[in-house]
């Protein structure tokens, strides 16, 4: 597809929002689309599989009977200006999901997004996702967590709009996720892996 960019590639090839959405739900690969250009997703190493499936598997057991839930990175997400299209590795919304359209596929109101990082993503999670991610009214908390060593950076909006943030590293037992009232164990979160 000569719309596609990699990270190193110059950025050609603008395309809209609306020729972005039909070629995504027409193809069988993931892609991301920022300010007209689209970037193709890699596939994710088992560090990184295993940290997604963890928290999953807790939130998703927390949350059980609660107003809010879990999605996995199958759920694509929408800044406000649709001038981005994305999807993290998990986010959780509470009270009604609000999507942008029929096609019941673009989140526009999570809480919480989590993304996991690895070598190749981490510049983009924590410098131009989390640039869109914030536009984003319900935006609550950002979690980054590192897959190669234990490690992670929360950012949390405040009142003020402002965002604070937080390193949490291995000397630290667990993450407080406030929007659901959850305390996450760093162990639980790295279970499996070997960190």
């Amino acid at each position: 597809m000569e719309n596609i960019v990699n990270e190193a590639a110059p950025k050609y090839n603008f395309i809209s929002p609306e020729e972005y959405l039909a070629m995504e739900r027409a193809s069988q690969e993931k892609h991301e689309y920022y300010d007209g250009y689209v970037v193709a997703m890699s596939g994710a190493r088992l560090a990184h599989n295993q940290i997604a499936a963890n928290l999953y598997t807790d939130i998703g057991s927390y949350l059980k009977g609660k107003d809010c839930q879990v999605l996995p990175s199958e759920m694509r997400v929408s800044s406000p200006a649709h001038d981005s299209y994305m999807y993290p590795d998990a986010q959780i919304v509470c009270g009604k999901p609000e999507l942008e359209d029929e096609h019941f596929d673009t989140l526009i109101n999570p809480a919480v997004i989590i993304e996991i990082l690895s070598s190749s993503t981490q510049l983009i999670d924590k410098d131009r996702k989390f640039f869109y991610y914030k536009q984003i009214p319900s935006m609550k908390e950002y979690f980054m967590i590192d897959s190669k060593k234990r490690y992670i950076m929360a950012a949390r909006k405040r009142q003020d709009e402002l965002w604070q943030f937080e390193d949490i590293s291995e000397s630290a037992d667990s993450v407080f996720i406030e929007t659901i009232q959850f305390k996450l164990l760093l162990n639980d979160i790295y279970r499996n892996t070997g960190l």
